[in-house]
Parts: C-alpha cells; structure tokens; sequence
C-alpha cells in the first residue's frame, strides 16, 4: 500500500525513484509494445448485383436485335444511292430490284435520281434521263427511284 500524498501536491506526479532500481513504465509490457490504435480494416468493395449485370446485358442484347432487324430489313430500294445499278429478280407487274455490280452482266437498270420520303412516281418526269420509275411503298418508308435501261 500506498500513502496517500500530502495536501496541495499532485497525486499524479512521478514519484521519485530509488537509486539503482529502474523505473517500470506503465502498464506494464506483455508482448509487443503499444503502437497506437488498432487499423481499422478496409471497407470492403462495392459488388454490383448479379440482377442490375443481367438487365444491363438483357437491354444492351435487345437493342442489338432491334438495330440488326432494322437493317436487314431494308430493302435494296431504300439503301441504294444514285449511280448504283440494279436488276430486277420480280417481274414486271410484281418488280423486287436488287443493287448489282454496274460492271456484271445482271445490271439492267441505273439510278439516276432518288426520292425518299414519298411515292409520287411523277417526280420522275422531270428527271432528264430517267425512263422508267420505280416506287416503294411500305417497310420503313416509301421511295421513288427513277431508272434508265443499261
């Protein structure tokens, strides 16, 4: 036991020592010394949900269809150009025109001009070189192409 200190010193003050006995920090060491706080671990990393990976690959699937329909659908009416050669696979009262190489024997018909948006084959009439009109109506929108015979 200890001896209570007296009056107006500070009871927290080191006491001093006795010479040659060493002074034992306190509290005392067992294992490896203090070192300050714990660390605390790291948080762990944010998983995105297996559900949120399937929608997202579910819509990013879908919107490929959806682009690959579009453009397979289109006939070689809608995405021929001026200049392009065509050939006609139908026949006269039914016409289904494919773009063929302005350079191969199949090429019957050339584009000389092109309307999209309407099918008022009259348009036509004013085209200088055009002989025959050819107009599509329907799939993704209606286009008139004027031809001359190769």
């Amino acid at each position: 036991m200890s001896t209570p200190p007296p009056q107006g010193q500070n009871p927290f003050a080191t006491q001093p020592t006795q010479p040659g006995v060493p002074q034992q920090p306190y509290p005392p060491q067992q294992g490896a010394p203090f070192q300050g706080a714990p660390v605390p671990p790291p948080a762990p990393k944010k998983r995105v949900s297996k559900t949120l990976l399937r929608i997202g690959g579910f819509i990013v699937i879908a919107i490929i269809v959806a682009i690959g329909k579009w453009y397979l659908g289109q006939s070689d009416a809608e995405t021929t150009a001026v200049g392009s050669c065509m050939q006609n696979e139908g026949t006269q009262s039914s016409p289904e025109l494919k773009t063929v190489d302005c350079s191969s024997g199949d090429a019957e018909y050339k584009v000389v001009e092109k309307f999209d948006g309407t099918s008022d084959s009259s348009k036509c009439e004013s085209v200088k070189e055009a002989e025959i009109s050819y107009y599509q109506v329907g799939n993704n929108h209606n286009v008139v192409l004027c031809l001359k015979s190769l």
